[in-house]
């Protein structure tokens, strides 16, 4: 029987463990570029999304931009 060997070394496979499990912060902002996908694409989304609608609530408002 022929065994297939690790993806990663044991050693380096236990320091990304402990790593892991001793971080005080949350898992899904343990990594190197989370928090631009769970913090900085999000923000960028929300604010985005009030502009615009605070842009249509003027338009509204003042019957800006009709078409004709």
């Amino acid at each position: 029987m022929m065994t297939e060997a690790p993806f990663l070394p044991r050693e380096r496979l236990r320091k990304h463990q402990e790593y892991f499990q001793n971080a005080q912060k949350h898992t899904y902002l343990k990594g190197r570029y989370d928090k631009i996908t769970s913090v900085a694409i999000p923000l960028a989304l929300a604010s985005t999304v009030i502009v615009l609608i605070g842009r249509g609530m003027y338009n509204m408002a003042n019957g800006v931009g009709k078409k004709q």
